[in-house]
């Protein structure tokens, strides 16, 4: 198979370098910043002629590959997909599809009018993890799913990398947290419940991450503060324990002591977590309603220690409790009274080392076999478009302190 790369940052690189693995190849690269345009195209093996600055220049070409991947910036994604839709390209598109629910709703009509298929990067459905979850509820060995709790615990040294200095910051930027970080989550929830959303409410602010939380006397950078010394978002705390590996090769390219400190100095990385340009809340706490009956919360936070995902799944006859941090799903059967005993099993689960539990993995394999057999993926478009609907609704209900009834929601995006 040969792909165009479309954004060549941390994600693009991600799948492009998978695809090279597969024995496949990278046959065009958009990148709009030519130090990281010459690095991918380096490391993927791209002729020269066939980087680009513009995506333009490479959609002028035509189609010249079996398909494109794109992983450029959210509010990129719309004018991305519908030029490479137009060109003939099947399409894997790292997630969001877009922060804007219409968008979302006119790139599914536009691939399903041409036929062409679309793959939304919800990994987490390819990770051995949450897909053997879903088999034990598929099994109904403990009976239907009558309510669910859900967490997705962000991390506050990951909040503050990606949320308060980094891209997606801003949700005039980037996306509001609930879709960008989060479709993931009520991807999930959609997934296993196999069920659509009727009703979501949702509360949630940006709490701790502002300028009224600084020490005293910290300054706007890092390198800068007399604070710095007891503070741990510190940068240089946080960024060169992890040279040459995430979150460092984010900060800059060449992943040097040197290299690494002079951006920390000069770029959006080395900022103050206190004195940013971030909007995005740092915790929301959800309700959800399914049309099966299921009834579910799901709160994300920045404030944890850990970056992990936990659930409680209460089924008819029994319960299930998951921790993908500590990749263990424990079953338990319900006992008649509190005094005899229960039946109850744990199970390890065991991942591969690449990114997100083998889903990055899981999900190019999937892609790359979709095309060749013109099936249907895991996580197609019509599949993906559900949880951002959800999102959307979710911060409405956030902003405006109304319950948001679904049906009327998506009626309401296809009559304006």
């Amino acid at each position: 198979m040969k792909y165009i790369l479309i954004g060549a940052g941390s994600r693009g690189m991600t799948y492009g370098s998978l695809a090279g693995k597969n024995g496949d190849r990278i046959a065009a690269i958009a990148e709009i910043r030519p130090d990281r345009l010459k690095a991918a195209g380096e490391a993927l093996d791209v002729p020269e002629n066939m980087r680009f600055t513009d995506t333009a220049d490479l959609f002028a070409l035509g189609k010249i590959a079996d398909a494109a991947i794109i992983a450029t910036m959210d509010r990129d994604h719309y004018g991305h997909v519908m030029q490479a839709l137009h060109c003939g390209y099947d399409i894997l598109l790292e997630k969001p599809i877009s922060p804007s629910a219409r968008e979302c709703l006119e790139i599914e009509s536009k691939a399903n009018a041409l036929g062409r298929k679309i793959t939304v990067c919800h990994v987490l459905r390819y990770t051995a993890f949450w897909g053997k979850l879903k088999q034990i509820i598929d099994s109904g060995e403990l009976g239907k799913i009558v309510a669910i709790k859900h967490s997705e615990n962000i991390g506050s040294w990951h909040m503050a990398h990606s949320f308060v200095r980094g891209n997606w910051r801003n949700d005039q930027l980037s996306s509001p947290i609930i879709m960008q970080k989060s479709c993931h989550d009520l991807d999930i929830l959609l997934w296993l419940t196999d069920s659509p959303c009727t009703r979501a409410a949702a509360f949630g602010a940006l709490t701790y991450f502002k300028e009224s939380n600084a020490p005293a006397g910290a300054a706007a950078r890092c390198l800068d503060c007399p604070a710095a010394e007891n503070c741990r978002f510190d940068a240089r705390k946080v960024y060169l324990p992890t040279l040459g590996g995430w979150p460092a090769d984010v900060v800059c390219l060449e992943q040097t002591e040197a290299a690494l400190t002079e951006a920390l100095r000069t770029g959006p990385y080395g900022r103050c977590i206190y004195h940013c340009d971030n909007n995005v809340c740092d915790h929301m706490s959800m309700i959800l309603e399914f049309e099966s009956g299921v009834t579910a919360t799901f709160s994300l936070t920045a404030q944890t220690n850990g970056i992990h995902r936990d659930i409680h799944i209460m089924c008819e006859n029994g319960e299930i409790e998951a921790d993908d941090g500590q990749r263990e799903i424990t079953v338990r059967r319900f006992a008649p009274n509190g005094y005899e005993s229960f039946e109850e099993r744990t199970i390890h689960i065991r991942t591969n080392a690449s990114g997100h539990g083998g889903g990055d993995a899981g999900i190019m394999e999937d892609f790359t076999a979709s095309l060749s057999a013109g099936a249907e993926t895991r996580s197609s478009i019509s599949r993906s478009v559900e949880s951002h609907l959800m999102a959307c609704a979710l911060e409405e209900s956030r902003l405006t302190g109304q319950v948001i009834d679904m049906e009327d929601f998506r009626k309401k995006l296809l009559s304006e």
